[in-house]
């Protein structure tokens, strides 16, 4: 197998020029995964742009869309969801909500209570993005074999765990 270089190798070279006392295979691994990040991320927004959404108001949508059933979360059980303060989360609804993909109503069952629901628009707004940015991450992920794809995956799940 030929072996391929990049920028990140480059930099790692200039380090071990510098100081070779240093391991920098994590700075390798990292650097990779921030530069993919970015590229991954940068790509899922273009797509989602094209729907008028920005990747925070896919946040929202695609939270309620996989929720199931009703598609309706309170504003906690959703900001905690997508891991958002409260706070951060009602600027968001306000947008959305204004833009007719979600609706807010009281909770039947909690007085002081509201629900975020996903709206019929929203709803269709979050099948069309999630498809359109699942596409953008799959041709990313193409360069990979199947095999090594998954191999990827494990690894991954690995670190993070």
């Amino acid at each position: 197998m030929a072996s391929v270089t990049d920028d990140i190798d480059r930099i790692l070279a200039q380090w071990a020029h510098e100081r070779p006392d240093l391991d920098t295979e994590a700075m390798g691994v990292f650097g990779r995964i921030f530069r993919l990040s970015k590229l991954a991320g940068d790509a899922t927004e273009r797509a989602y742009a094209t729907f008028g959404i920005a990747r925070a108001d896919f946040d929202v949508i695609a939270t309620l869309r996989r929720s199931g059933p009703p598609f309706q979360l309170s504003p906690g059980a959703l900001a905690a969801s997508m891991m958002l303060s409260t706070g951060g989360t009602t600027a968001r609804l306000d947008r959305l909500e204004k833009a007719g993909l979600v609706a807010r109503s009281p909770d039947p069952d909690d007085r002081r209570g509201i629900l975020v629901r996903l709206t019929p628009k929203g709803h269709s707004l979050a099948d069309e993005a999630v498809t359109a940015g699942l596409a953008e991450q799959q041709r990313l992920l193409s360069r990979l074999s199947p095999e090594k794809a998954t191999q990827l995956t494990g690894l991954l799940r690995e670190l993070l765990s």
